[in-house]
């Protein structure tokens, strides 16, 4: 597809992550699909409120979501087809959830961790001592670890930055 590659040379250029991109051409292929194939310089501010709609009401996604879905196509009319979408009038907005999410106490995590086999133990107890985020704790290199100072360099994580992170006992 030409809208796939002009949109992945875009996002290229503005040096964003792998990941990013894979999200970004995923809800791209969701919403052309969602159209039967009409290409996004056809589709206007009616097809992108259906869209988003669809995401909220009959798919229920969770807020974010949709806020997700909606910046990719922001995204994809501005910097890549240079077309402006006019406001979103009847766009109905995914609910937030009412609750607040549950967090595993001290214990629970503990038998968590117990269940898991190495090497995805070492892992988990990472993520759990550090605040690594995964893709940084599947990144670590030997000379990444600073047994000295209990630090481990996290290279190039979020934002493409190094950052020192607790090296857990």
């Amino acid at each position: 597809m030409a809208i796939i590659e002009a949109v992945r040379a875009t996002i290229r250029r503005l040096h964003c992550s792998q990941r990013t991109e894979e999200a970004i051409v995923h809800w791209i292929r969701q919403f052309i699909r969602f159209h039967s194939g009409k290409h996004p310089p056809q589709m206007g501010a009616e097809e992108v409120t259906a869209f988003l709609n669809e995401l909220a009401v009959a798919r229920r996604t969770a807020a974010s979501t949709q806020n997700q879905a909606l910046c990719v196509l922001l995204f994809l009319y501005k910097w890549v087809l240079d077309l402006q979408i006019p406001r979103l009038e009847a766009l109905e907005r995914a609910r937030r959830p009412e609750h607040l999410p549950s967090v595993l106490s001290r214990h629970e995590t503990l038998t968590l961790l117990e269940h898991l086999v190495p090497p995805v133990r070492l892992i988990g107890e990472l993520l759990y001592g550090s605040g690594l985020r995964l893709l940084e704790a599947l990144s670590i290199r030997v000379q990444d670890v600073d047994l000295d100072r209990r630090q481990i360099m996290v290279r190039r994580g979020k934002g493409q930055h190094d950052r020192p992170a607790l090296l857990p006992a």
